[in-house]
């Protein structure tokens, strides 16, 4: 499998307080996403940034792959919602790395084993691709409940 996306920035850093950090990506069929820089980083807060974005990626990608393994043992989900937390921290030459991830997933089942739905979030993190791809510890901490 293959992704591509196109990134597109126009602007002048002739100063590094005056260049815009706002950006444009497109990949084919889909809606064009503008994006920016974290505030911290001079950037426009009403954008999505780059470190929005991953924490975004490993929440939905845990979802995904946990709908998927709850639907293939029959429990029925009606609702899902993850307030996903990253901690970044800042080196002194001005990098910086993500420290940890920690998803807080409240599931709502209709019909099936609790205990189970339950179980199947820690297989859904072993199975999603972005979480097995990050070098940052990603966690799961799970609320699951009946309708």
């Amino acid at each position: 499998m293959n992704y591509e996306t196109r990134l597109r920035w126009e602007g002048d850093t002739a100063t590094y307080d005056g260049y815009s950090r706002e950006y444009r990506v497109e990949i084919d069929g889909k809606p064009e996403l503008t994006g920016s820089a974290d505030p911290t980083f001079r950037g426009d807060a009403s954008r999505h940034n780059p470190e929005d974005l991953l924490v975004i990626a490993l929440s939905s990608c845990h979802m995904l792959s946990y709908l998927a393994l709850c639907a293939r043992k029959r429990i029925r989900i009606v609702r899902y919602e993850d307030v996903a937390n990253g901690r970044m921290s800042l080196r002194k030459d001005g990098g910086g790395q993500f420290d940890e991830v920690v998803l807080h997933p409240k599931v709502i089942v209709a019909a099936g084993d609790l205990a189970l739905a339950t179980e199947l979030h820690h297989k859904a993190h072993d199975l999603c691709f972005i979480a097995s791809s990050v070098n940052f510890p990603v966690r799961c901490d799970p609320t699951v409940t009946a309708q």
